[in-house]
C-alpha cells in the first residue's frame, strides 16, 4: 500500500511538473508574440478580423485634408489605395511615416497607388500638431482629417497605425495593424491588381 501511495505521489508530481512547464512555455510564446508586434512587426489581420475583411468594399467617405482639399475615397477607384489611420503622438506612426513617404516618392506612379493617411484629429493633443508633424517629415501625400473620429469608428480602427490596402476595384486586399516599412508596403501593394 505504501508503494502505491509513493507511486501515486511521484506520478502526481510529474503531472504537476509537466503542466507547469507547458504553462510557462505558452506564456513565453505569447510574450514573444506581443513583443514582436510592439517592435513594429506589421500583422496582416485578414484571418482574424471581425469587421471589414478581404474582398469587402469599404464605406465611402469624403474628408477635408490638412491643406483644405476634399478627398473622396471612391474617386480613387482604378488606383490601389493605402488607407492609413494615424496620429502625430503615436510612436509607431512616427516610425512608419518616413517609410511611407519614401515608398510614395519612389513607387506611386509605377505601381499606380495613392496613400490616404487619415489623421485621427479628435485624438490630437494640441493645435497645429498635424501640420508641424507633416512639415517635419516632408509628407506630400494627401492627409484627410477625421475631425470627430467617426471614420475610425466606421472602419473599426482601435489600434494605430492601422492600414487597409485596397485594390483597383476599391476592395480590401489587406488590413494591417502596426507600422510598416518600405519593403512591407511593396510586398502588400505590388501583388494586387
Amino acid at each position: 500500500m505504501k508503494k502505491n501511495i509513493g507511486m501515486l505521489l511521484i506520478v502526481a508530481l510529474l503531472v504537476i511538473a509537466v503542466a507547469t512547464y507547458t504553462k510557462q512555455q505558452m506564456a513565453k510564446d505569447r510574450e514573444l508574440e506581443i513583443n514582436e508586434s510592439l517592435l513594429g512587426k506589421a500583422m496582416d489581420l485578414n484571418y482574424k478580423q471581425t469587421g471589414l475583411r478581404k474582398g469587402d468594399t469599404p464605406p465611402d467617405f469624403t474628408l477635408t485634408t490638412v491643406d483644405g482639399e476634399e478627398v473622396t475615397l471612391s474617386d480613387y477607384k482604378g488606383k490601389k489605395v493605402i488607407l492609413n489611420f494615424w496620429a502625430s503622438w503615436c510612436p509607431p506612426c512616427k516610425a512608419e511615416m518616413p517609410h511611407m513617404q519614401k515608398y510614395y516618392e519612389k513607387k506611386a506612379k509605377e505601381q499606380n497607388f495613392e496613400i490616404l493617411a487619415v489623421n485621427l484629429t479628435s485624438e490630437e493633443k494640441g493645435d497645429r500638431l498635424v501640420e508641424k508633424f507633416l512639415q517635419s517629415y516632408g509628407i506630400t501625400f494627401p492627409v484627410p482629417m477625421d475631425e470627430d473620429g467617426s471614420l475610425a469608428k466606421t472602419y473599426q480602427v482601435i489600434t494605430i497605425p492601422s492600414t487597409f490596402i485596397l485594390n483597383t476595384d476599391g476592395q480590401i486586399e489587406h488590413s494591417i495593424i502596426g507600422p510598416m516599412n518600405e519593403d512591407l508596403l511593396e510586398t502588400y501593394v505590388e501583388g494586387i491588381n
